[in-house]
């Protein structure tokens, strides 16, 4: 029995991303049970942005992180780093994803669409052939038009599917392991709104559900992604639109599904909205607290998920012991905002 270990929480800095602006970044690390932060800095990349953390699922002190010169790993909670040997071509990590059923197979997500497969851990890479058209998108002046792996899904049931979510360009799909994709955001759009999105997850509850996030809102899929309807979640913002920028799953509880939430990249609300039905309903959580920045992200406790925390892109993060109905905030170091990425083992 392991029950006596102590879990750790990390925040990953990194959240401006439009040129010219300040970049916050490090990485931060929180014992559970405590309120104290401490910078990880041991064998990182110099002002380190971390915008993807994942924990190894079976060895908990091991922890991958995204940089902006590639993928790092940990061995020992965080304490020291190495740069994992990956012939990417100097892009910034932008998501990593340990498949369900194969803790040693790791994708790394990129910027330019694309994207690297590990089967071993991390020793060794393969660049996947990310070859797909996007639609016709008009980009408002000023708007991201690098096409950036946010986020990526695999299905728990068919190693072979897997999904990204591109910012700025839709969903894509691969259902040979990522040898073919295809874009599943179809059509011609005048502006970037529904193609800028953040985040997939296939549903566990009901076979062939995909859920897609971004800038428009929450979107659902019954169809393994061939066709989309919005999910309608409470409007944040004056387009009629929730920015939504994480959805989680509870481990262990495919039913009760988690987004985090805001009316824009910056803006002084913060909200998750929660589903108890697999996804079929959601409802905005009252949390107790007003988060006074766009809600960012949400991490688990795999071996306690009752224990879950979530951040702002203000670098507000709280911490709930009861899976979500009350919830304490946890401080961050001063200046230490632009939270991009969270992960808890």
């Amino acid at each position: 029995m392991t029950t006596s270990r102590t879990s750790y929480v990390y925040v990953g800095l990194a959240g401006e991303t439009v040129p010219g602006r300040p970049v916050k970044s490090g990485l931060y690390r929180m014992a559970v049970g405590d309120d104290r932060w401490e910078l990880l800095t041991h064998g990182l990349p110099k002002a380190p942005t971390i915008r993807a953390i994942a924990t190894h699922p079976e060895h908990s002190e091991t922890v991958y992180v995204g940089t902006q010169n590639g993928p790092y790993r940990s061995t020992d909670n965080g304490e020291h780093w190495e740069r994992l040997n990956i012939s990417d071509h100097g892009l910034p990590v932008w998501s990593l994803l340990f498949d369900p059923r194969d803790s040693k197979m790791l994708y790394a997500g990129y910027e330019n669409c694309e994207i690297f497969r590990s089967a071993d851990g991390g020793e060794h890479w393969q660049q996947l052939p990310v070859t797909v058209r996007f639609p016709e998108v008009t980009v408002a002046p000023g708007a991201n038009p690098a096409k950036r792996v946010l986020e990526m899904a695999v299905n728990p049931s068919n190693p072979d599917e897997v999904y990204g979510a591109i910012e700025v360009g839709g969903i894509i799909r691969s259902l040979d392991g990522g040898m073919h994709w295809e874009n599943m955001s179809h059509g011609q759009y005048v502006n970037d709104d529904t193609v800028d999105m953040h985040g997939v997850l296939v549903g566990r509850w009901r076979p062939g559900m995909v859920f897609a996030i971004g800038r428009a809102g929450l979107f659902s899929s019954t169809d393994h992604g061939q066709h989309w309807a919005s999910a309608r979640l409470e409007p944040l913002n004056p387009k009629g639109h929730t920015y939504c920028r994480d959805i989680r799953e509870v481990p262990g509880d495919p039913k009760t599904i988690w987004v985090a939430a805001g009316a824009n990249f910056q803006s002084d609300v913060g909200v998750l909205f929660r589903s108890n039905d697999g996804g079929a309903s959601w409802a905005r959580v009252d949390m107790g607290v007003k988060p006074r920045t766009t809600m960012f992200t949400i991490a688990f406790d795999e071996r306690q998920p009752r224990r879950m925390y979530c951040a702002t892109s203000g670098g507000e993060v709280f911490a709930s012991d009861d899976g979500g109905q009350s919830w304490a905030e946890r401080h961050l170091p001063e200046g230490a905002t632009q939270v991009y990425a969270m992960g808890c083992a």
